[in-house]
């Protein structure tokens, strides 16, 4: 049985196709995982981090051929495939550069003893990827799970499964199965997977934290979010920064999950935004075939995300809502939705309280700085926010009381991003980080050894039913 990839600009088009790992398979795939497992973690760091390295290079010297084929898959502009695999190779030679400096022991050795703090692997690794983005999203795993000494079985989503796979052969210790629900449990209840890592939706985190969970396996979850940008009443935006906000919200066609999904605009600054926030979409925003240079918004990733944009779009329209489309579409059977500007909606519209992971954003008005913070949190998920000032100290403040694990200055989305600086949810968009040393130290645990002083060679010893000396303990 093989899962069949079409062209989301051109359905009767098929990329390609891979083969589906049924669940009685997993334990084969997971056991070659582990055999290999034994001889990677055994290499030394350094012989590790060279072969990240070496992919890299080899990701930058495949850069056309894989863009051209998640550029096919996935309905993402070629321009941006391009970008994704380039700052995915970046990450792992980032890996390279910074991992030694965070996977290292610690000693203390003092009058009180002896304790040595060691990173070790988990040893398997699952590693259950999304659509959007997957070249980038696996690679922020399968970077520090390798550097650590981890091996790697990587589940790519149906939806994309074709450059990440030969993205993901360029890494020595990665297994790669395909395959749906059935093949997940089997894959992240397996015993010999130390560890799960998941970037995608909340039903499907759920399911796999309650799996993980009934095998004890630790999970790192980066799930969705419904992000709001908050524009203090002092904020100023050249043309370039419109062109950078339009497509925070409509690069991939909104479906990233830390797109600026609720934009909030002080009422009295409201018709200025919206017209210079229309003269930067038609500037910025074309819709149509991916593999077009010149195009900057393609298809959504399949039918069904089609239907549920239209039936959001709809709801908004019967709520009262005024959609202001910001570009034409092709007249083809691709799936396509118009990008959308959303008016005058409740703050209970679908639209609004939902992520709609889609290109039809809400645009909403606030009176006063409390009440825009008090509807910014207003909801369950809190993966990233962003606040627009004139005053960054004032943005920094303001952006203390937002409930969110990442929150952007005066930008949102990528152009936001930084190798340095962790990225993850609170609330119900997920717990762990990527990026920075905290994702790497995603993928150790520590171990220690500890010598206390008071039996080393002609020490005081200890009684045995004594408890430490606090004075002995002080760091």
């Amino acid at each position: 049985m093989r899962i069949q990839r079409e062209n989301p600009a051109r359905p009767r088009e098929i990329v390609g196709s891979v083969p589906v790992t049924p669940a009685e398979s997993v334990d084969d795939v997971v056991r070659v995982a582990h055999q290999q497992f034994r001889e990677w973690s055994g290499r030394s760091l350094g012989a590790r981090l060279s072969a990240l390295g070496a992919a890299a290079d080899q990701m930058d010297a495949k850069r056309p051929q894989l863009a051209a084929l998640l550029a096919r898959e996935s309905g993402k502009p070629v321009v941006d495939c391009r970008g994704e695999i380039g700052f995915a190779a970046t990450y792992l030679r980032w890996v390279r550069d910074n991992a030694a400096a965070v996977l290292t022991e610690s000693v203390i050795d003092d009058g009180s003893g002896r304790i040595v703090c060691a990173p070790a692997p988990y040893g398997v690794v699952a590693a259950i990827t999304p659509w959007n983005a997957p070249i980038i999203l696996s690679a922020l795993k399968l970077g520090p799970a390798l550097a650590a000494g981890n091996t790697v079985v990587l589940k790519p989503s149906p939806l994309a499964p074709l450059a990440v796979s030969a993205v993901a052969a360029l890494l020595p210790g990665v297994q790669v199965m395909h395959g749906g629900p059935e093949t997940v449990r089997a894959l992240v209840t397996h015993p010999l997977v130390g560890k799960v890592a998941f970037t995608g939706g909340e039903e499907a985190g759920r399911s796999i934290a309650a799996a993980a969970g009934q095998a004890l396996t630790p999970v790192v979850l980066e799930l969705g979010g419904n992000d709001p940008a908050v524009f203090l009443d002092d904020f100023t935006l050249s043309p370039d920064d419109y062109d950078r906000l339009v497509l925070a919200s409509f690069a991939t066609a909104g479906q990233v999950c830390m797109a600026a999904k609720r934009l909030y605009i002080p009422r009295g600054r409201f018709d200025e935004f919206i017209e210079s926030y229309l003269a930067a979409a038609r500037r910025i925003l074309t819709v149509g075939d991916p593999l077009d240079e010149l195009v900057t918004m393609g298809p959504v990733v399949s039918r069904a995300a089609t239907e549920r944009m239209t039936a959001l779009i709809a709801d908004a329209w019967n709520r009262g809502g005024w959609m202001l489309p910001l570009a034409e579409i092709p007249e083809n059977d691709g799936y396509f939705v118009a990008p959308t500007l959303a008016l005058d909606l409740p703050d209970d519209a679908d639209l609004v309280r939902l992520e709609q992971f889609g290109p039809a954003v809400p645009v909403l008005t606030y009176d006063t700085e409390q009440e825009a913070l008090a509807r910014a949190n207003n909801s369950e998920l809190g993966l990233a926010a962003s606040v627009w000032s004139a005053d960054e100290d004032r943005a920094f403040s303001f952006a203390t009381h937002l409930e969110a694990g990442f929150t952007f200055i005066n930008t949102h989305n990528r152009t936001g991003m930084s190798l340095r600086a962790p990225f993850g949810g609170t609330k119900r968009s997920g717990f762990g980080r990527e990026y920075a040393a905290e994702g790497l130290r995603e993928y150790v645990q520590t171990t220690v050894r500890h010598a206390p002083a008071a039996f080393r060679a002609g020490g005081p010893g200890m009684a045995a039913r004594a408890y430490p000396d606090p004075a002995q303990s002080q760091p």
